[in-house]
């Protein structure tokens, strides 16, 4: 038969089971390169919740649903009632739906690094680390979002909702970052290669940069807190004057965009990784866009659309800037070590299972050929306690 014809009258539950298989594969017994994909989804989802969370506050729908867990009084789900209307409540309501999404993720993400066997110990608890942040942040939202909307929007407790999604973005990134380079090597050592090049003042400008960048990203939940779209027309506000607020975070504006300008120069002028190159015009471009998106909705009385484009810009700041802090400070973050990363789990010829395998040697831990257990073995040969394939546990066949 011929394959175009066999492909169409093959069973339709046949078709997107091999996709599917490499999906949880990925997912079960992950490559570095697999993970890395697994993390940059987690960033992605993490960063979705900021905006959708922004796109909450600036619709005026901070309270579409007046209660927590539910949405209303006697509603699990998106529902009017006084204090709303069945818009402003699916507003909010839909961006619980996709925190649920982002929970998925994020477990997903745990799953994966815990599967995955990086062969360092110090790496893998980063890794483990780093992921764990991402679920038990979701569920610390959760919380403290039950707590904004008990307090009928709190502009503190909005404040520190905010705060605390950037801190659970910027431990996503961090997991991406620790991928995103190629795996060392047996030779490889904190400041072996490229890594010793990068001079000390690029690192203390990224630092700062980074640092600043987290500042104007506090300084803006005030500036919201303080103007008319804090949520809802009738919350309670900073009482603040928004002209003063609004001028502090330009002013930290501003301060960000010249420490960009200095290192950008600096990435010009000294020996520096390629990829921080790029991480530095990339910033500077989306500063200046900031810049220009921030300027036009104070000038053009805060439409609300304008201000949540400023928000994502603000988002894509914070990611950039991680990125490249973590770009000129590679010893921060453990590399995983490409000379011993543990293969994935499977059976073997004879329906033997095999475990993390050593270069040169048969799985570590699992069964030989004939049945027997094999201890660590080293390169091409055998460890005390060790079997060969055939005799019993650490006696030698024959």
């Amino acid at each position: 038969m011929p394959a175009d014809l066999a492909a169409k009258t093959a069973p339709s539950g046949t078709v997107g089971r091999p996709g599917l298989r490499r999906a949880l594969t990925a997912v079960w017994e992950p490559t570095q390169d697999s993970l890395r994909g697994i993390a940059l989804a987690g960033v992605v989802a993490t960063a979705g919740s900021i905006v959708t969370g922004a796109a909450v506050r600036l619709s005026q729908s901070g309270l579409g649903c007046p209660d927590w867990p539910n949405c209303t009084g006697h509603s699990l789900v998106a529902a009017s009632s006084r204090q709303s209307t069945l818009l402003h409540a699916w507003v909010e309501f839909g961006n619980r739906l996709f925190v649920t999404l982002v929970m998925a993720v994020s477990v997903i993400v745990l799953v994966a690094a815990w599967r995955f066997r990086p062969g360092d110990a110090r790496a893998r608890r980063w890794l483990v680390g780093l992921a764990a942040v991402q679920p038990a942040g979701v569920v610390l939202q959760a919380v403290l979002g039950g707590i904004v909307v008990l307090t009928n929007l709190n502009p503190a407790m909005v404040s520190i909702h905010f705060i605390a999604s950037i801190a659970i973005l910027a431990a996503s990134v961090a997991l991406y970052a620790m991928l995103a380079g190629p795996a060392a090597g047996p030779a490889d050592g904190p400041a072996a290669g490229p890594r010793a090049a990068i001079r000390t003042d690029l690192r203390w400008l990224s630092t700062g940069l980074a640092s600043v960048a987290g500042v104007m990203l506090a300084a803006g939940t005030v500036v919201t807190g303080t103007g008319p779209l804090a949520g809802a027309p009738s919350v309670q506000r900073y009482r603040l004057p928004l002209e003063g607020v609004t001028q502090m975070h330009a002013d930290i504006g501003w301060l960000l965009a010249g420490i960009t300008i200095a290192m950008v120069i600096a990435l010009r002028a000294a020996p520096a990784p390629p990829a921080a190159v790029r991480l530095g015009w990339l910033l500077l471009g989306l500063i200046i866009a900031q810049g220009a998106i921030g300027y036009s909705q104070y000038f053009s009385g805060l439409p609300a659309g304008l201000v949540w484009v400023h928000v994502l810009g603000a988002t894509l700041v914070w990611i950039v800037a991680l990125l490249l802090f973590f770009a000129l400070h590679p010893g921060v973050l453990p590399v995983p070590r490409a000379d011993d990363q543990a293969g994935p789990r499977g059976v073997g010829p004879g329906g033997t299972e095999l475990g993390d395998t050593g270069p040169g040697g048969a799985g570590l831990g699992g069964a030989g050929l004939g049945g027997a257990r094999l201890g660590g073995t080293g390169p091409g040969g055998r460890g005390p306690g060790d079997a060969r394939p055939g005799g019993p546990d650490g006696q030698p066949a024959g």
